[in-house]
This record gives structure tokens, sequence and C-alpha cells, in this order.
């Protein structure tokens, strides 16, 4: 059975997005944990960390979208 012959499940995607997001955010955590950068770099590198969780959620979500439903659906 392959991956198209099951359904769509908005739980696998929510929880690979959610997951995505996440692993972001430990990196950016580790980043700022491990340089100790004062408070305006410190907030740069935490605005990174959160715009690129966001970007990872929308990059893992379409690509599963697409991957189950097709490009034009």
């Amino acid at each position: 059975m392959s991956k198209r012959d099951r359904e769509f499940s908005f739980g696998r995607l929510a929880i690979a997005s959610l997951g995505s997001a996440t692993l972001m955010l430990v990196i950016t955590t580790v980043v700022v944990a491990l340089l100790r950068p004062g408070p305006g770099w410190g907030l740069l590198i935490v605005a990174i960390g959160i715009a690129a969780a966001i970007t990872a959620m929308g990059v893992v979500s379409t690509r599963m979208t697409r991957k189950w439903l097709g490009p034009d659906e």
C-alpha cells in the first residue's frame, strides 16, 4: 500500500509542521545558550529563529499537502 492509497491525515500534517517549528526553536535556543550574546544581538538571533520556525512550518505543510493531494488541488 503506497502513501497515495492512504487517507490524508490532518494530525500527521500538524505533528510534522509543529515538529519542524520546534526543531528551529530548539536550534535557536542552543545558539543563544552557546553564544551568550548581548541583549541586541540576542533579540536579533531570536527574531531570526522565530522567522525560521514560521518558514519551516509553511514549507513542511506545503510539501506534505502537495505530496498527498497533488499540486492542482
